[in-house]
């Protein structure tokens, strides 16, 4: 297993100046608790062994009891859940976070053995905590998630999306017809509200709909099944068409921005250079003034000599 390599190396590579492209897309997994995260991985992962194109699998939840799918990298090889609880004095919350800013320090140490495993897999998998506010309210899942894409495509699916895409887990319990029908039709969103309008939380959800309206009706949905494995072509479909998203719209965006920290790195090299080399001009004068050797006039003869010599300067 990688996962120790991960942990223990201590050099680091130089990642190239912008994405690569050609890598293979690393597909990063957020969810609630509950919405079959874990699950969808593993039916994802057998889904691709079964097709002879077994994925590079990366565990992120440091507190997960066992993981149902053979994993390349766990976070819990490097960082230990219960001991960061104990040693920060932390909470269940807490301590996840935790683990993930710790594993945000190597984090370069990760991308470089994806890289290097490149050609060996057709998508990396990245199993992420339950809480899904580690990746979405802290400091490290912007980190984990700006690195990757940064670095070669990444796609975020959203179970119930940077390329954002939302898959409706347990659609063999209950099929999300309706749901499809809300993110697209707000005035059906507001039918099925309407009998309990007095409701604090449905008022609440139909305020917040009027937010998210925009924001849905662009989003790409796919519905699966873990337990069944229905609809799993359709999400290996979603994911290619993410990458060429990500090589349109992305790469040229994220190219821009750097360019432009590049030139503004460049400006403040040169305010800084100058800046620098100011003083040191001033203090050469200044050596100059009180360094130079001050010869006093020697005068031979007697007083008359010296005053009328005196005398002469004064008229020079």
């Amino acid at each position: 297993m990688e996962s120790e390599e991960a942990g223990s190396s201590g050099a680091s590579t130089t990642q190239p100046r912008g994405p690569d492209v050609n890598q293979p897309p690393s597909v990063l997994v957020l969810g609630m608790a509950g919405s079959g995260k874990t699950t969808f991985v593993q039916r994802l992962t057998a889904y691709l062994h079964a097709r002879n194109t077994p994925p590079y699998v990366i565990n992120l939840d440091p507190a997960v009891a066992q993981v149902p799918y053979p994993v390349n990298i766990d976070i819990r090889d490097t960082v230990k859940y219960k001991e960061v609880m104990k040693e920060y004095g932390l909470g269940p919350n807490g301590a996840i976070i935790t683990c993930l800013n710790l594993m945000c320090t190597r984090f370069d140490q990760v991308i470089s053995m994806i890289k290097k495993r490149s050609d060996q897999f057709p998508v990396c998998l990245i199993d992420t905590p339950g809480q899904i506010e580690a990746f979405t309210w802290s400091a490290s899942g912007s980190i984990i998630t700006d690195s990757l894409a940064s670095s070669h495509p990444t796609v975020v699916i959203y179970d119930q999306a940077p390329i954002y895409r939302c898959f409706f887990n347990k659609a063999d319990i209950v099929r999300p017809t309706f749901a499809l029908r809300w993110m697209t039709d707000f005035e059906r969103f507001d039918e099925a509200l309407e009998d309990s309008r007095s409701s604090y939380m449905n008022d609440l959800s139909r305020s917040l709909s009027l937010v998210l309206d925009e924001f849905y009706c662009g989003l790409k949905t796919v519905c699966v099944s873990s337990l069944t494995g229905e609809g799993f072509d359709d999400v290996m479909k979603a994911v290619e068409e993410s990458v060429e998203i990500y090589k349109k719209e992305y790469v040229p965006m994220y190219e821009k921005v750097l360019e432009g920290k590049l030139k503004i790195d460049e400006e403040e090299k040169k305010r800084r250079r100058g800046t620098a080399e100011k003083p040191l001009v001033s203090l050469s004068k200044d050596i100059e003034e009180h360094l130079a050797p001050n010869i006093e006039q020697i005068h031979l003869g007697g007083v008359d000599e010296e005053n009328a010599e005196d005398a002469e300067n004064l008229q020079r």
